[in-house]
C-alpha cells in the first residue's frame, strides 16, 4: 500500500496554509482517519474542529494515506483555480485510500464535485461539523477506548504548537462582486465574546504564544448579535482584542489581527498596539484604489479617505505595520485606473503587500461585467504592481538594519539556523529572520530580542541581541 503523505497545497503556492503536525500512534483496532486541509487559515480552523471532534469520539488521526480509513478532504471554493486544485487533492485522496468523504467551501457544489469524482462517500458544505461527522460514522463506525483515548486540552491542531488561528466569527455580509464567499459561508454569524475569550484561554494555557484573530470580516465582528455582552466581555472587536491582549503578560503573548476592513472605528484597535496590547499589525483588504473600479467590485470607493487614516494611524502607532492585497486586471481597468493603483502604493507605502491576478469565479456577478482584460495585460500589470511592492518592502526592511526586536523562534533546522519571524510577520504569509549562529539554546515558540544586520528584499538576518 501507498506510503504517501497527505498532501497540502505547497506553500509556495498556497502560503496560508498551515503544514499538518500528527505525531500520534495508532492502537490496535482504533478507526482511523487523515485529512487534507485546503484553502486559508478559516477552513483550517473548521479542519482542526473537525479533527478534535473525532478524536474525542476515539478516532485516531493519521498523517498517511495508508494508514487512514478514510479521508476527509477540506475544500476551497473561492476561485477557479483553487476549485480545479481540490478536485486534484480529492482525485489524490481517491487514488492512493479509495474512501474519501469532501467538506469545505466547494461542498457547496455537491454536483461538481460528484461530476468528476462519482466515488466519494459523501460532500458537505462548509462548516457543517455534524454532517461530516455523520459521514465519518457510516463509512469508519467509532470504536473507542476511554480507557486510553485521551483527549489533548487544546485539542487537535494543525498548526505548531507555539501559534493557533482563533475564528471569531463566520460569513460576511458584503456583497462584493469578485467574491462568492457570503453564498458559500452565509451571512455574519459572530461567536459569542466569552466563548472565544475561553478558547483563547485554553489555547494559552497549552502553550501558545500567538493567536492570529481571523474571520471574513474581523471588523464587523459582533454587528449580527448587537455587540451583546455575556458573562463580562462584549461582542466588539475593540473590546475583544483588549480582553485578549489581557491573557498574558506584557509581551508574552501575541494577538495578531487579520482581515480588517477600514471601518472608521478600526481607529479605536490602534492605541491598544501603540500600549502593546495587542500586535501593531493590520491585515486590511484594500482590493484597489482607483474609485471607479472600487464601485464596479462593489466595494467602499474611499481611496482618499484611506489614505488619510493610514496616516492617522501612523500618527498614533509609528511602529504599526500594514499589510494589504490587491486585484489587478479586473474587468474594466484601464491603464489610468491602474496607474492609479501605483501611484496610491507609492504614497501608502503598505508594508506587506500580496496581489492576485483577476479570475472569474463561478457564480460571480463580476463574470457579467464588460470588458474584461487580456491575461497578457493582467501579467504585465502585476508584474509591474509587484516590483514596485518589492521595491517598497526592501526599502522598509533596509530601515531596520541595526534595530534591536522581539522575534518568535519558528523552526530550528539540523544546521542551527533559526527561523524566526518579527511582530510585523504573520506565519506562513510574510517573511521570516533568520538567526544563524548562537542559536543552541533557542527552543521553538520561544520571544527572543535579536539585533537586526542585514536585510533582504522580504527577508532580515540578525543575531541575538544581550539580554536586557
Amino acid at each position: 500500500m501507498s506510503q504517501n503523505p497527505i498532501s497540502q497545497n505547497p506553500p509556495e503556492l498556497r502560503p496560508d496554509l498551515s503544514r499538518a503536525r500528527i505525531t500520534e500512534t495508532r492502537r490496535d483496532g482504533q478507526p482511523t482517519i487523515g485529512m487534507v486541509s485546503l484553502g486559508c487559515p478559516k477552513a483550517l480552523v473548521d479542519s482542526e474542529r473537525i479533527l478534535t471532534r473525532l478524536r474525542a469520539e476515539g478516532y485516531g488521526i493519521s498523517a498517511d494515506y495508508s494508514g487512514a480509513d478514510a479521508v476527509i478532504v477540506n475544500t476551497c471554493g473561492f476561485l477557479d483555480s483553487a476549485k480545479a486544485e481540490s478536485l486534484e487533492a480529492i482525485g489524490e485522496a481517491l487514488a492512493e485510500n479509495g474512501r474519501v468523504i469532501v467538506t469545505g467551501c466547494l461542498g457547496a457544489e455537491p454536483e461538481y464535485i460528484t461530476g468528476a469524482h462519482p466515488r466519494v462517500l459523501a460532500v458537505t458544505g462548509p462548516h457543517q461539523y455534524e454532517q461530516v461527522l455523520d459521514a465519518v460514522h457510516t463509512a469508519v463506525p467509532p470504536a473507542p477506548d476511554p480507557f486510553i483515548d485521551l483527549m489533548p486540552a487544546s485539542g487537535v491542531k494543525l498548526t505548531p504548537r507555539h501559534y493557533s488561528y482563533l475564528k471569531i466569527s463566520e460569513g460576511c455580509n458584503h456583497h462584493c462582486k469578485f467574491c462568492i464567499i457570503p453564498a458559500m459561508r452565509g451571512r455574519l454569524a459572530s461567536r459569542p465574546a466569552h466563548a472565544v475569550i475561553r478558547e483563547a484561554g485554553k489555547l494559552i494555557e497549552s502553550g501558545v504564544k500567538e493567536l492570529l484573530v481571523i474571520s471574513q470580516d474581523t471588523s464587523a465582528y459582533g454587528t449580527d448579535i448587537r455587540h451583546a455582552e455575556e458573562r463580562g466581555h462584549r461582542a466588539h472587536i475593540t473590546d475583544l482584542a483588549r480582553d485578549l491582549g489581557q491573557l498574558g503578560a506584557p509581551g508574552e503573548i501575541w494577538i495578531r489581527l487579520h482581515y480588517i476592513y477600514p471601518y472608521p472605528h478600526v481607529r479605536e484597535l490602534i492605541p491598544l498596539m501603540a500600549d502593546g496590547l495587542i500586535l501593531p499589525y493590520l491585515d486590511i483588504p484594500f482590493q484597489h484604489a482607483h474609485p471607479d473600479t472600487l464601485k464596479r467590485m462593489a466595494r467602499p470607493a474611499a481611496a482618499e479617505r484611506t489614505l488619510d487614516r493610514i496616516a492617522e494611524w501612523r500618527g498614533i502607532c509609528p511602529d504599526i505595520t500594514l499589510r494589504s492585497t490587491f486585484i489587478v486586471g479586473y474587468p474594466g481597468e484601464t491603464e489610468e485606473e491602474f496607474q492609479t493603483l501605483l501611484d496610491w502604493l507609492d504614497e501608502a507605502q503598505l508594508d506587506r503587500v500580496g496581489c492576485f491576478q483577476y479570475e472569474n469565479v463561478d457564480g460571480a456577478r463580476s463574470n457579467a461585467l464588460p470588458d474584461h482584460v487580456a491575461p497578457e495585460v493582467k501579467q504585465e500589470r502585476w508584474d509591474r504592481f509587484m516590483e514596485k511592492a518589492q521595491a517598497i518592502s526592501e526599502a522598509k526592511l533596509a530601515q531596520k538594519v541595526g534595530q534591536v526586536m522581539d522575534v518568535i523562534v519558528d523552526d530550528i533546522d539540523a544546521d542551527g539556523i533559526a527561523t524566526c519571524r518579527t511582530k510585523s510577520d504573520a506565519p506562513e504569509i510574510d517573511g521570516n529572520l533568520f538567526i544563524d549562529e548562537g542559536t543552541e539554546a533557542l527552543s521553538v515558540g520561544e520571544i527572543v530580542s535579536v539585533e537586526v544586520d542585514e536585510a533582504g528584499e522580504y527577508d532580515l538576518w540578525g543575531r541575538l541581541a544581550p539580554k536586557r
